[in-house]
């Protein structure tokens, strides 16, 4: 499929009549050069779009257990339904949308495509023998619950094997036909996508036409997060224009889909979780606003601190923001926390001024739904976490924990999305050194009703600090006084001096009895701290020759 040589009837290279008929398709539906998807009421689309909690739904992951746990011949497609929408069908659930994610890490299709090779998957072969195209029943369940549906396209993905695992050794056919197609020397061996090469956004194009035109998605998410880069290491920001222009025909695609289905297709693209890291990934989200390519930006993946008033303030109401919080790859450090983490790390993103939220690579379904099809059973906190995170009323006085984030843990981009690089901690604090100054948002007030006065405690965890060192803490120039002094505290997700492990896994976490963790918890009165940012100071006030890290820094709220 190498589009240089391949020609149309008309004489024109496959390249040419990709961009001329769609530029001939934008004119007749009256769309100017800088502006895209007018004439098919995408804001009024937008402003009918009450969503509270997206689903972002990896069920590949959970086809896959039911084949290994039951055997292809075995497995039924509606025992495999009744797990994957087993979370939605809680009758407390606040989930409202699925962006389905189902090809995996797969190089090939798992619907039937004229474009890709078909995956070699024994189950899909068995239910397409008895007519089961599981994407189509899979949106017509959607529909029957009356929840929203986009498909997931993974813009980089790494290449997979047709049992499971990662292709190590073997090169992936298209990449091999198109090293031209590449961004070479990455973290992954074969290379990740360049879309600077017009061949390659060609291609992705066709791809994204034959889905849309099979079936009826209510929109399509651009996913960035998997994985970066997708542009020449280095030169991102200045290659930028080539994902514009990639942004520009998938837009102008879902708007002629969109008319023949008589429906608008929304267009989402999942982006780093700061306008900074926007910009070393190469995606200008200023130039996406201003052409109207885009409707929903999902921020960030694996990140508790989201800049959403930042993206706000870029794109004004234009576009709808749903933070993404991944608790398998969780951020570094608080890997399936408790339903106080996530009630703290949902309420921030409401409070900054989200318009709905989204979970990924969170537990099959409820443990019995998940244990019947053999998945891993996830913390019930998750399940706790999808009856109230879709709205800050719904967790109004309950207890919360506000955590401030921590660098590193993964390892598979190059760039900025997912590694929290310009997190705050750990930090160190030493003699010869000032205070270490740290933000911490948290969404409630310090009278959240007229009932209820949350009690607040500021809580530090530090690596190498002697038994009696002293500190200084302060929330927003008030001095705390410090309450409990544990020298023994353990922490099973916290390394140091050795390296951070990488996220995701089993995350098995054992604790090390030999750990010597110092934790300081100090009381916080209600006149010190304000709903929304707060700084917290530290100061190492004792003579300790070794530098003391902080690793965490958290807000305990307690109703």
């Amino acid at each position: 499929m190498n589009s240089k040589k391949t020609t149309t009837k008309s004489g024109l290279s496959r390249r040419q009549f990709i961009r001329t008929s769609t530029l001939a398709g934008a004119a007749t539906m009256g769309y100017s050069s800088t502006g895209f998807g007018q004439n098919l009421n995408h804001r009024e689309a937008l402003s009918k779009r009450k969503i509270r909690v997206v689903v972002q739904h990896d069920a590949h992951v959970v086809m896959q257990d039911c084949r290994k746990h039951f055997g292809a011949d075995q497995a039924s497609f509606d025992t495999f339904s009744e797990a994957v929408f087993s979370h939605m069908d809680d009758p407390q659930s606040q989930i409202d949308s699925i962006c389905w994610d189902l090809n995996g890490a797969s190089p090939g299709s798992v619907y039937p495509s004229g474009i890709l090779p078909p995956v070699d998957n024994p189950l899909l072969k068995v239910w397409y023998k008895v007519d089961i195209d599981w994407i189509k029943e899979l949106l017509k369940e959607s529909r029957k619950r009356k929840l929203e549906a986009f498909w997931n396209y993974r813009i980089s993905e790494v290449d997979g094997l047709a049992g499971g695992g990662l292709a190590k050794e073997k090169m992936s056919p298209l990449k091999a036909a198109h090293p031209d197609w590449l961004v070479p020397d990455t973290w992954w061996w074969q290379g990740m996508w360049n879309l600077a090469s017009p061949g390659l956004r060609e291609h992705k194009i066709e791809v994204l036409r034959e889905l849309v035109t099979r079936y009826d998605f209510d929109g399509v998410q651009i996913d960035f997060s998997r994985h970066t880069p997708c542009l020449p290491i280095g030169q991102q920001w200045e290659m930028r224009e080539h994902v514009t222009e990639f942004m520009q025909m998938v837009r102008l695609l879902l708007d002629e889909s969109g008319k023949k289905r008589k429906h608008p297709i929304l267009l989402a693209a999942k982006v780093p979780r700061n306008l900074e890291g926007c910009r070393i990934d190469g995606f200008d989200i200023k130039a996406w606003a201003d052409k109207k390519l885009v409707d929903i930006l999902t921020l960030g993946s694996r990140s508790i601190d989201v800049e959403v008033e930042a993206f706000r303030n870029l794109v004004g109401d234009q576009i709808q923001l749903q933070p993404c919080f991944d608790d398998h790859h969780a951020t570094d450090g608080y890997r399936h926390q408790s339903i106080e983490f996530l009630r703290g790390v949902f309420a921030n993103h409401w409070q900054r001024g989200a318009d709905s939220v989204t979970t990924f690579n969170w537990s099959t379904g409820i443990p019995d739904a998940a244990k019947k099809v053999g998945s891993e059973i996830g913390p019930l906190s998750q399940q706790v976490a999808y009856q109230e995170i879709g709205a800050p009323a719904s967790m109004v006085g309950k207890d919360k924990i506000f955590a401030i984030e921590r660098r590193g843990g993964y390892p598979w981009s190059d760039g900025f999305f997912n590694h929290n690089h310009t997190s705050p901690l750990p930090a160190v604090l030493s003699q010869d050194k000032a205070d270490i100054l740290l933000p911490l948002h948290i969404s409630d007030a310090p009278k959240a009703t007229q009932s209820t006065h949350p009690k607040f405690t500021l809580r530090c965890i530090l690596f190498g600090a002697k038994a009696d060192d002293s500190f200084e803490f302060r929330i927003n120039n008030t001095p705390l006084t410090t309450g409990v002094r544990d020298t023994e505290w353990k922490d099973a997700q916290i390394f140091s001096p050795k390296r951070q492990p990488t996220s995701g896994g089993k995350g098995l976490y054992k604790i090390n009895p030999k750990q010597q963790l110092l934790r300081i918890d100090c009381l916080v009165p209600n006149n010190a701290w304000q709903q929304g940012l707060n700084q917290i100071s530290i100061r190492l006030t004792s003579i300790n020759k070794k530098p003391v890290q902080i690793e965490k820094l958290e807000a305990h709220l307690k109703y």
